[in-house]
């Protein structure tokens, strides 16, 4: 039987076995952040049609939004890398919403309505929020993980998709380019 060359044997070695695993499993997760960062969009844009009553009663929708660019963010309270993104993305709403962005957080959520409302109160996150069921969530095609974020331009189009707590950091440069777009037409979708 034929031994193992030294280099071959080195390169085989479990910690880069570990490594490759890792980068294999990382890469995907990690794309669409780099696509947000360098401006490359969604291959085959879609506009969801949604519609959410917020915590404090308004309603908000695909259609009222339409002509600001949108931030929807699903999360839980549960869920840890949510409450890690949290405050960035309050920053965020704070930052750019007088350039014409809007940041909805969308709970998934199945407990009271008051748990979510204490939660949000204790972190001083004063975005629009709704606890939402499936419905609204299979609008924008689902989630993978939590959270997740969608990146929605004045036309109604999902450009970006992030999921994971690096969605301010990896989204901050595509929402300025979005606010610095020419709005859209009559016509757009």
């Amino acid at each position: 039987m034929p031994s193992i060359p030294p280099r071959l044997r080195r390169l085989l070695s479990p910690w880069n076995i570990l490594t490759l695993v890792l980068a294999i499993w990382a890469l995907p997760r990690l794309l669409p952040h780099v696509g947000a960062v360098v401006g490359v969009g969604a291959r085959n844009p879609v506009a969801p049609e949604w519609s959410a009553r917020t915590l404090d009663g308004t309603v908000l929708s695909s259609d009222s939004l339409r002509g600001r660019v949108v931030l929807v963010n699903v999360w839980a309270t549960w869920c840890l890398p949510c409450r890690a993104e949290m405050p960035l993305l309050e920053a965020m709403a704070r930052r750019h919403g007088s350039a014409g962005f809007t940041l909805v957080g969308l709970s998934v959520d199945r407990g009271p309505e008051s748990a979510v409302r204490e939660f949000l109160s204790e972190r001083g996150i004063h975005y629009p929020v709704a606890i939402v069921r499936d419905d609204v969530v299979a609008a924008f095609g689902g989630v993978q993980g939590y959270p997740t974020s969608f990146l929605i331009d004045r036309a109604g189009l999902v450009r970006h998709t992030v999921i994971g707590p690096l969605a301010p950091a990896s989204l901050e440069l595509a929402v300025r380019r979005l606010l610095n777009a020419p709005s859209p037409g009559p016509s757009a979708p």
